[in-house]
C-alpha cells in the first residue's frame, strides 16, 4: 500500500533538519585558509591571500561558533527570531532532527574532554536558541575518540564508550523519555514519540561503519541494535504507529553485511516505516530501497541532507548561477567533497490515516561571500536555495516520485545537471559531471544496500561496477 498525499485541508508539520555541524573552537578569522595541516583556519593571523573569513571559508575548514548561533537565531523556533529574520519562510518547526558529527575535524589531537566540551557547549546552544522545541539527536561518528572508535556494549571498562553515551543522556534528558535515555546509555540508540501516532528511531550507524575497527570482532549485529530495531518496528506495526529513523551514516555507506540486513528490515517494514533520514557525506543526495524479490518496486527512500560545515572546499552558500545549458561532457572523479546548508522537511501530520511521509524538503544555504563582506555585526542572511518538489517538478515526495526523477536523469541531461548543482549545495566542482561521474552518481542514488551491482544494471549509462566503486571511494572523505 503505497503512501497517498493528504486530503485537501490535512495537517503537515515542519522537521528541522542539521547534521555535521563540526564546530571548530580553534577557529580565529584572519588565520590561515591555506595549510599543510588537515584543518585550516586556526592559529596565528595571516598575511597571506587566502585568510579564514569571519562567519567561514570555502577551504578545509570547520566552523566558528558564531555562525552556528547565527544560523539557529534565524529559525522561527528561535528565542531571538523577528518577523525581519530571514531564511525560513513563515512557520515554525514541530521537531528537530539532529544526526551528530559535532567536534571539529582535528582528529589527530582530540582528547575526551574536547568531546564532551563540544557535546555540552553545542547542546546547551540548541536548547538557548530553539527554546521549548523538541530535538531527537544521533550519534556521529566524530563523537568519539579516537574517531569512529565505538566499542560494542560488552566492552567494558575504561575502553568502553560509557564515557560519551553517559554524558549524552545527561545532555540530553530533557527532550528525551526515561526509556529512550537507558538505551542511549547502553548503545548509543533510542526510540521516543515524536506526536500521537509518529515513532521516531534513533540508530547508532558506527555499528556499521566501515572504519570502525571494534567491528572486526563482529560486524552482523554487534551491538543488537538491528534485533532491538525489529521490536520497536514490530510493536509500532501492532500499535498502528508509522516510523521515522535517524542516523549519522547512510545505509549504503555500512559495512555490507548490516548494510544488507537492514535492507532486508527496510522491506519487512515498508508499510511502517514512513521516512528514514541521514548524513554525513555533506551532500545532497539520497537513498532508494527497493524490494528484494524484483529490485524494482521503490519501498523507501533515505534521504541525505548536506553538512552545515563548509569542510572541506565547501560553502553554506556562495551559489554559482543555476545551469541553463548542459556543460560538455567530461570524466571527472567525484573527488571534490559537498557543501554546507541545512534542511527542512514538510511532512504529514497527526491525523487518521496520516502516512507521516515527507511530503517536500527546502535547502537553506548562506552566501559565505557576502556575509563575510558585509560589516562587522551585521547578522548573516541564509537564503532557500530550493524546494525538492518544485526544482524536480515532483508530483510528491515518496520512494516512487525519487526513483522516477533517477530514470528521467539518464535522458535529461539539464535535470541531471541541476541536481548536479543541488548536490554541491549550489557551488558545484568546476569540472562537469558527465561520463563515469554521472553513472556512479545514479547508481549511488539507486544503492540502499552496499555494495550490489544488481541494483544498478538498469541504468544507463553503463559503467563496470568496480570502477563505480572505485569512484564512491574518492568521494568518501568525512
Amino acid at each position: 500500500r503505497p503512501p497517498k498525499p493528504p486530503p485537501p485541508g490535512a495537517p503537515t508539520a515542519r522537521i528541522l533538519f542539521l547534521t555535521d555541524l563540526h564546530w571548530d573552537r580553534q577557529y580565529v578569522p584572519g588565520s590561515a585558509a591555506a595549510c599543510p595541516d588537515p584543518l585550516c583556519c586556526r592559529g596565528a593571523p595571516s598575511e597571506g591571500p587566502a585568510v579564514a573569513g569571519f562567519w567561514g571559508t570555502y577551504s578545509k575548514c570547520d566552523l566558528p561558533l558564531h555562525t552556528i548561533d547565527a544560523l539557529l537565531a534565524q529559525l522561527p523556533n528561535s528565542t531571538s527570531h523577528t518577523s525581519n529574520s530571514t531564511g525560513n519562510g513563515t512557520g515554525g518547526f514541530a521537531a528537530a532532527y539532529w544526526t551528530g558529527d559535532i567536534p571539529a575535524h582535528d582528529v589527530w589531537q582530540q582528547s575526551r574532554g574536547d568531546q564532551l566540551r563540544a557535546l555540552r557547549t553545542v547542546t546547551a546552544l540548541l536548547r538557548a536558541r530553539l527554546g521549548g522545541l523538541r530535538v531527537f539527536p544521533a550519534v556521529g561518528n566524530h563523537e568519539a575518540t579516537p574517531v569512529n572508535a565505538f566499542p560494542p556494549p560488552y566492552v567494558r571498562g575504561n575502553r568502553s564508550a560509557a564515557w560519551l553515551y553517559d554524558a549524552m543522556a545527561e545532555a540530553w534528558q530533557d527532550w528525551l523519555p526515561p526509556a529512550a535515555l537507558h538505551t542511549l546509555r547502553a548503545g548509543g540508540f533510542y526510540t521516543a514519540q515524536v506526536w500521537p501516532g509518529l515513532r521516531l528511531v534513533s540508530l547508532n550507524m558506527n555499528f556499521c561503519s566501515q572504519a570502525n575497527f571494534w567491528l572486526l570482532i563482529n560486524a552482523t549485529d554487534p551491538a543488537g541494535q538491528l534485533q532491538w530495531l525489529m521490536g520497536v518496528l514490530a510493536d509500532a506495526e501492532r500499535d498502528g504507529e508509522k516510523v521515522h529513523i535517524i542516523g549519522h551514516i547512510p545505509p549504503a555507506h555500512c559495512l555490507r553485511s548490516w548494510s544488507w540486513n537492514y535492507y532486508r528490515i527496510v522491506n519487512r517494514f515498508e508499510g511502517t516505516i514512513s521516512a528514514q533520514f541521514f548524513g554525513h557525506t555533506h551532500l545532497d543526495e539520497f537513498e532508494l530501497f527497493y524490494d528484494e524479490e524484483t529490485l524494482s518496486r521503490p519501498v523507501s527512500i533515505a534521504f541525505v541532507a548536506p553538512s552545515v560545515t563548509t569542510y572541506i572546499n565547501l560553502n553554506p552558500g556562495a551559489p554559482q548561477t543555476p545551469p541553463r545549458v548542459p556543460p560538455a561532457p567530461q570524466s571527472p572523479a567525484l573527488t571534490v567533497p559537498p557543501t554546507a546548508g541545512y534542511r527542512v522537511y514538510e511532512v504529514a501530520a497527526s491525523y487518521p490515516g496520516s502516512s507521516h511521509a515527507v511530503l517536500d524538503h527546502e535547502t537553506f544555504i548562506l552566501n559565505l561571500t557576502e556575509a563575510n563582506a558585509a560589516p562587522p555585526g551585521t547578522p548573516p542572511r541564509w537564503q532557500r536555495l530550493y524546494s525538492a518538489r518544485e526544482a524536480y517538478g515532483l508530483p510528491a515526495a515518496f520512494p516512487a516520485d525519487w526513483d522516477r526523477l533517477v530514470r528521467r536523469m539518464q535522458d535529461d541531461e539539464q535535470l541531471f545537471q541541476l541536481f548536479w548543482f543541488h548536490l554541491h549545495k549550489g557551488h558545484p566542482p568546476r569540472e562537469p559531471c558527465g561520463g563515469p561521474c554521472k553513472a556512479a552518481l545514479l547508481c549511488a542514488l539507486r544503492s540502499g544496500r552496499a555494495a550490489d551491482p544488481e541494483l544498478c544494471r538498469p541504468l544507463r549509462p553503463t559503467l563496470p561496477f568496480p570502477r563505480i566503486q572505485e569512484l564512491w571511494q574518492q568521494r568518501q572523505l568525512c
